[in-house]
C-alpha cells in the first residue's frame, strides 16, 4: 500500500497476548501501521477497507520446519541430490511445500538441518521478500543464521539417546559460535540440564525435562519450542505402524501392526508434555510454535493449528497461543511478521467470524494482507 488508507477491523488479534480488541482502525502508511484506534467518526469521503465481518490475526511462524521432506510422498527421506532432475524434484518439493505453509497464514519458516542449506539459499535470493515468505535457516552449518544442535534424537525416535554430543563437545561448539543463537534439541532431566549449562539460547522438544529445567529457563530467558504434536502424532498413529500419511488426514493410511504398549506409551508422553507446558505457562517461561513439518505425519502449515491447539489445551488463552506463534518466535529469530503495532509492517490474516471460531478457522482463511494490500497470490 503507497500513500497512506485505512483498515477496519470487526476483532483484532496484536499477537501481544492482550485481549481481543474490536472495531480497530488500522491507518497504513507505505505498508507500515502508523496508528491503532477505536474506530472514529470520519468524514464521508474517506476511504476504508471494511473488514469488520472478519478476524485479523498476525501472521503465524513455524519455527521448526524441514522443507525439502513429506510426509505423504517418501515419509520423510530426502531424495539424494546425485542428479540435476532429482535437484530439480527437491526444488519443486520446497516450493509446494512452503505454498502448504503459506496458505494456512504461516509467512515465517525456520528450517531445519534435515534440508540442504543450499537450496534454501538459492531460493531467498531468487524470491527474497516478494515472495510474502521470510525464512531462516538453523542448522549445523557454520554460515546458517542460527545453530541448531541435536544433543538428543528427536522424542518419536529414541527419546533421551544422546546423538553423538558429550557435554564437553557442546560447551565447546558453543564457547565458538561468536554472536550466534544456539538452539539445542535436547529431551530427558539431565540433557536438557547439560543444555541450558552450556549456554543455548533455546531449547526444541524438552520432553521429561522436569520443573527445575523450566525454572532454569525462565531465570536464563531460554526460549522453550516443545513441539507437542510430535506427541500427539505418534499417538494418533500408535495404532498401526503404517509409514505413508495423507495430506487430508493427521492419521496413517495402510497402517501396519500395532505396536504393543504403544498407545499408553504416547498418551503418558502426551500427557506430561501438556503438564509441562502448562507449568511453563505459570512460571513465565518463553515458548514458541515449531512443529517438526516434514517428518511423518506432521504436515506442512497444517501443523500450526494443531500446535496451537494443544497450547490452548496446556491453558493458554487463544491471545497467548498466538502470541507463541507470532511474536515470540518473530522476535527471537529477528523475523519481518510478528506483533501488528505501530511501525511494524501491516501483514496480516484474515478470517470470517468471530475470534471464538479460533483456532478452527485459521485452516482456511478468508484473506492474507501483505504490506496492507491482498495478496494476489493466495486463494481460498
Amino acid at each position: 500500500m503507497s500513500g497512506t488508507g485505512y483498515i477496519l477491523a470487526g476483532r483484532f488479534v496484536d499477537g501481544s497476548g492482550a485481549e481481543v480488541r474490536r472495531n480497530i482502525l488500522m491507518e497504513i502508511k507505505d505498508g507500515i501501521i502508523i496508528a491503532l484506534q477505536p474506530v472514529p467518526v470520519l468524514p464521508n469521503d474517506t476511504a476504508v477497507d471494511d473488514l469488520s465481518h472478519c478476524t485479523v490475526v498476525p501472521a503465524l511462524l513455524d519455527c521448526n520446519v524441514s522443507l525439502l521432506q513429506s510426509p505423504s510422498v517418501n515419509g520423510g527421506k530426502a531424495p539424494s541430490d546425485e542428479s540435476e532432475d532429482e535437484v530439480a524434484e527437491q526444488e519443486i518439493m520446497l516450493e509446494r511445500h512452503i505454498g502448504y505453509c503459506f496458505a494456512h497464514g504461516i509467512l515465517s519458516l525456520v528450517a531445519n538441518d534435515k534440508d540442504k542449506h543450499e537450496l534454501l539459499q538459492k531460493y531467498r535470493r531468487k524470491c527474497g521478500r516478494s515472495s510474502g515468505i521470510d525464512i531462516r535457516i538453523a542448522h549445523s552449518a557454520v554460515n546458517a543464521d542460527f545453530l541448531r544442535i541435536m544433543y538428543s534424537s528427536d522424542i518419536e525416535e529414541e527419546g533421551e539417546r544422546s546423538f553423538g554430543l558429550n557435554h564437553e563437545n557442546l560447551c565447546r561448539i558453543l564457547r565458538t559460535r561468536g554472536e550466534k543463537k544456539a538452539i539445542v534439541v535436547a529431551n530427558g532431566t539431565q540433557q536438557v540440564t547439560e543444555a541450558l549449562e552450556a549456554g543455548c539460547d533455546a531449547i526444541e522438544q524438552g520432553y521429561g525435562m522436569g520443573e527445575a529445567n523450566l525454572r532454569r529457563m525462565e531465570e536464563k530467558d531460554v526460549l522453550w519450542i516443545p513441539s507437542v504434536v510430535r506427541a500427539k502424532n505418534a499417538l494418533d498413529a500408535s495404532s498401526g505402524g503404517g509409514s505413508v500419511c495423507c495430506r487430508f488426514s493427521t492419521r496413517y493410511i495402510a497402517p501396519g501392526e500395532p505396536v504393543p504398549g504403544a498407545e499408553a506409551f504416547w498418551k503418558k508422553i502426551l500427557a506430561e508434555q501438556l503438564d509441562q507446558l502448562c507449568l511453563a505457562r505459570e512460571l513465565g517461561v518463553k515458548t514458541a510454535v515449531g512443529t517438526g513439518a516434514g517428518s511423518i505425519g506432521i504436515l506442512h502449515g497444517e501443523s500450526v493449528v494443531d500446535e496451537i491447539k494443544l497450547f490452548i489445551k496446556a491453558g493458554y488463552s487463544l491471545e497467548e497461543s498466538i502470541q507463541c506463534a507470532s511474536k515470540n518466535s518473530a522476535e527471537f529469530f529477528g523475523m519481518q511478521h510478528g506483533q501488528l503495532a505501530v511501525g511494524q509492517r501491516a501483514t496480516f490474516l484474515l478470517t470470517r467470524g468471530t475470534a471464538g471460531q479460533l483456532p478452527r478457522k485459521l485452516s482456511y482463511l478468508e484473506g492474507i494482507y501483505i504490506d496492507g494490500v491482498p495478496s494476489p497470490d493466495y486463494r481460498k
